[in-house]
């Protein structure tokens, strides 16, 4: 899990998780919600955390519209959706800074969980010091 703003800047990068887990159980037991961690934040989300606006106090929560099983959507909810995930790209951009180090995108034979945090934390410090530069 990456927090990151819009001029790219990575602001936080979680531990690393084996296997199969869901975003926002992730984000909830990173960021527990009794805590007010996003209060005087807008926050861009994608789908997989559905539901923060109910658990979390925040100044504003952007979702994406789900589209209706079997069904499609308006184009109102199109143009919004489009909308919305082109100002939640940056995020993306801000993964693709950081597999550009090639350690994080090639296959890594690390075992070691603690070793891969470290590599991942290193690759967003060296994305954030080509931002800064």
């Amino acid at each position: 899990m990456i927090i990151a703003t819009p001029d790219r800047y990575v602001h936080y990068v979680s531990q690393c998780w084996v296997g199969k887990s869901h975003d926002y159980s992730l984000l909830k037991y990173e960021f527990p919600p009794e805590q007010n961690w996003f209060k005087d934040h807008q926050i861009r989300l994608d789908l997989g955390y559905q539901g923060l606006d109910k658990d979390y106090e925040c100044q504003q929560v952007i979702l994406p519209k789900k589209k209706p099983r079997q069904q499609s959507l308006t184009d109102e909810d199109k143009t919004a959706t489009r909308q919305k995930s082109s100002e939640r790209i940056y995020v993306e951009h801000s993964i693709g800074g950081m597999k550009r180090y090639r350690i994080l995108s090639d296959r890594l034979r690390i075992h070691d969980c603690g070793m891969y945090n470290k590599v991942v934390e290193v690759c967003a410090g060296l994305w954030n010091f080509y931002l800064i530069n």
